[in-house]
């Protein structure tokens, strides 16, 4: 459906309000960055190495990689409105068991099952594919996710400050009843916006696979997204790490800073949704990866000369923000529109690569960071995975100018 219908608030009988999809977005944002200011806390609380209570940021990663080869073919076989309302259901009930959890053990189960919410970002984005052709649902994706930015801005500020007043679990509550509130308003919202005629059975899915997985055209756009977000992945394994044994930053100033890469992704999502029609999204994403890699380059040359701080690095990290938010709505609307009709599979495959590959950089952000006594073993690796971004872009320049001469 590329022809926009008539949207009215609450109204479940048409397509959702902005609001709403900011909000399906933001909730798994918010899951995966308000709890980081608690990690050390959780981990006296658990009596277990830091290392082991980082797999919450990994194992969770890891499981919503999985879950999302599962929630495109199903949204698209049983229709987006469905899907989102369980997995909502599913995350508030994984929360609720995070905070009765006894031991680290039960903890990481549920918060292994808190990866339903990926549902929400997964079909929200697929939602304005349905209602807009690639530009323009580049667009909409830019000021969807800007809406989305301003999540993870406050999360870690607010999860900080209410592991210090309350402890670490009033921050999962916060969650809890976060998509408890989400839920109903989906219900009431959420009205079906997945094409007519769409695949009656998996078997029917599977046999458009190979249409999607052969098209260099959409791998390259998941290896642009997923080398780009490799950065900020990073940074979440990392950083809790570089805030608390490095420089020595309290639970509320480690949230501060946790959110400096929230501030660069707001504007960053706000220049996708201003320019994105106007420029395309290939340009968008090579300027993106651009500014991350020069951002990043900078940082490192500081760090490197000696002049390394908790300011330098969190306030560098802007850029890494500022990149994704030019890169991601855009990768996404490209690899959407490779192939419309398979457009929640195609969200849900390209996300699992690139969540994928985040959990296997958080985790090897924890093991570069023993490899010396300051950030820069941090932000080299980012550095190197925005590189690899940059030339996943310009692959797709290429094959794309080499299609139209040929």
């Amino acid at each position: 459906m590329n022809t926009p219908r008539a949207v009215r608030f609450l109204d479940r009988r048409t397509p959702p309000h902005i609001t709403t999809l900011v909000l399906l977005a933001g909730i798994g944002a918010m899951n995966m960055s308000a709890f980081l200011p608690s990690l050390p806390a959780m981990s006296v609380h658990f009596d277990t190495p830091y290392s082991v209570m980082q797999l919450s940021v990994s194992l969770y990663l890891a499981t919503t990689a999985v879950l999302q080869l599962l929630i495109g073919p199903f949204a698209d076989r049983y229709g987006r409105r469905p899907v989102v309302l369980a997995s909502l259901a599913i995350f508030t009930l994984a929360t609720v068991g995070c905070i009765l959890a006894p031991t680290v053990e039960i903890f990481l189960a549920f918060r292994m099952m808190q990866g339903a919410v990926a549902a929400g970002f997964v079909l929200s984005r697929a939602v304005v594919r349905d209602m807009y052709p690639q530009n323009e649902a580049a667009s909409m994706i830019g000021y969807v996710t800007m809406g989305m930015s301003l999540v993870p801005m406050f999360a870690p500020m607010i999860g900080g400050a209410l592991d210090e007043r309350f402890g670490w679990q009033a921050t999962f509550a916060f969650l809890a009843v976060s998509g408890l509130l989400i839920l109903a308003l989906s219900w009431v919202d959420l009205g079906e916006t997945a094409p007519e005629g769409r695949a009656t059975s998996f078997r029917a899915q599977i046999r458009d696979y190979p249409e999607l997985l052969t098209a260099r055209r959409f791998w390259g756009y998941v290896l642009a997204a997923a080398f780009a977000s490799g950065a900020f992945f990073a940074f979440l394994g990392g950083a809790p790490y570089v805030a608390s044994d490095v420089y020595g930053l309290d639970a509320f100033w480690a949230g501060v800073g946790f959110g400096a890469p929230a501030v660069g992704y707001a504007l960053g999502n706000f220049l996708s949704g201003r320019y994105s029609v106007r420029f395309g999204v290939n340009a968008m994403i090579l300027y993106g990866t651009l500014v991350t890699s020069i951002g990043l380059s900078t940082a490192v040359a500081i760090t490197a000369s000696g002049f390394g701080s908790a300011l330098v690095f969190f306030g560098f990290c802007t850029f890494v923000g500022l990149g994704n938010g030019m890169v991601m709505p855009n990768a996404t609307a490209g690899m959407l529109s490779v192939r419309p009709h398979l457009a929640a599979t195609a969200s849900g495959l390209g996300s699992a690569f690139l969540i994928g590959g985040g959990a296997a950089l958080s985790v090897l952000a924890g093991v570069v960071l023993h490899w010396g006594t300051t950030s820069l073993p941090l932000q080299l690796l980012m550095l190197i995975t925005s590189l690899m971004s940059l030339g996943a872009i310009r692959y797709v320049i290429r094959r794309e100018r080499h299609l139209a001469e040929g």
